[in-house]
């Protein structure tokens, strides 16, 4: 049975505290490598090479800084965590503070900042990177805007279209029963319970906020899988009347109130799956990027033809897809015209899928690739005839 709390406001630590004085992050030298991919032409810049996973935020975060300067992403190599990548020199910063490290991090809408958790600590974060100097100099400046109740799971933050709002899931809360998921004012850091989620429809995280309506986020349900909320009520729905041994999966926030995602109608480990636009408000449903299944297919086979993130441009003019092999694809969004960008990024079976994101200006995407051998994070760019 779902419990709803859509008017249920609990207030901890709601000041707004800021460090007096900013303080600099460790600079590392550049490590990036150029390529071309030979089938396609497209450029690549692998940002990293160490031997240690270094992989990019999910496919629904906002990687970049809003000005292109920085693009974060995860590193477990030592004195790793959450990372960035300055565009402009290549060198590489680690982001952490004395009082440890972040996660859960995505970019601000806007501004050179970005939005993380430090334990239970919500914290914006405000960069500024000088490149006059060498190395550069990279200073921060944090906010903290409350600490949340203590959870055994939290998802990335995520922020609304109209940046007044953060929002992110918190599972094994003690007594307080069912996962919930919290909102906070950007601004005060006051805090409630949008809702708790049950055993109907279930929970499992995924949550983030409509790129375009500052009203309306959306979650993983356990069944079915799309569920939205409305944050003037509370109440989630179901956003797609999904089947039985339906496929639904990856979903994300696109542009014109328009999700993505990706499924069909023949369950795993053989699955189909399309890539898929779908409008809550009325349903309507409608397939960019096809899959592809047949009898008797080996997984490793269909698995090359069906695709299992997607994300779309900020611009709306294209959406990007990968698959278990680390082949991504992008789709032209006026007539679904597929184009191969880049291949080869993950061996089927094994490492870390690429979860394809976007840079904020519709020209690169970044994914994790497992080319050379360990994962790195590599940038791949349209090339300028296609944007023509």
């Amino acid at each position: 049975m779902t419990r709803f709390c859509g008017v249920l406001f609990t207030v901890v630590g709601w000041a707004v505290v800021s460090l007096a004085q900013p303080y600099s992050l460790t600079v590392l030298p550049a490590e990036h490598d150029r390529a071309t991919d030979p089938r396609t032409g497209a450029e690549l810049v692998y940002l990293t090479t160490d031997p240690a996973d270094d992989v990019n935020l999910y496919f629904h975060e906002r990687s970049w800084l809003s000005d292109g300067s920085l693009v974060l992403f995860n590193s477990k190599r030592d004195a790793g965590g959450l990372m960035g990548y300055i565009a402009s020199t290549g060198e590489l910063v680690r982001i952490h503070s004395k009082n440890g490290g972040f996660t859960g991090a995505t970019a601000a809408n806007t501004g050179k900042r970005i939005w993380a958790m430090r334990g239970d600590e919500v914290v914006e974060l405000r960069i500024d990177i000088d490149t006059s100097v060498s190395p550069s100099r990279v200073d921060i400046e944090e906010r903290v805007l409350c600490a949340l109740p203590k959870a055994l799971g939290q998802t990335a933050i995520s922020e609304s279209a109209d940046g007044k709002r953060l929002a992110l899931g918190l599972t094994g809360l003690g007594d307080e029963g069912d996962p919930a998921i919290f909102i906070i004012d950007s601004e005060t850091g006051v805090f409630r319970v949008l809702c708790r989620v049950g055993d109907e429809p279930g929970y499992g995280g995924h949550v983030q906020w409509s790129r375009t309506d500052p009203y309306v986020l959306s979650f993983a349900g356990q069944f079915p899988r799309l569920q939205i909320v409305d944050v003037r009520d509370g109440r989630p729905r179901s956003a797609y009347a999904q089947l039985n041994d339906e496929l639904v999966t990856h979903e994300n926030w696109w542009v014109n109130g328009l999700m993505l995602f990706t499924g069909g109608l023949h369950p795993e480990p053989t699955e189909d799956s399309h890539v898929k636009t779908i409008d809550p408000k009325t349903g309507e449903v409608r397939v960019i990027g096809a899959g592809a299944w047949w009898p008797n297919g080996e997984d490793e086979q269909i698995a090359k033809q069906n695709h299992w993130h997607a994300a779309g441009s900020p611009d709306g003019r294209w959406v990007a897809s990968d698959n278990w092999h680390g082949d991504i694809t992008l789709f032209e969004a006026d007539t679904t015209r597929p184009r191969t960008l880049t291949l080869g990024h993950r061996v089927y079976g094994g490492g870390s899928h690429p979860h394809v994101g976007w840079d904020r200006a519709g020209k690169q995407v970044v994914f994790t690739s497992h080319k050379r051998g360990d994962a790195n994070v590599c940038i791949a760019t349209i090339p300028e005839e296609w944007q023509q």
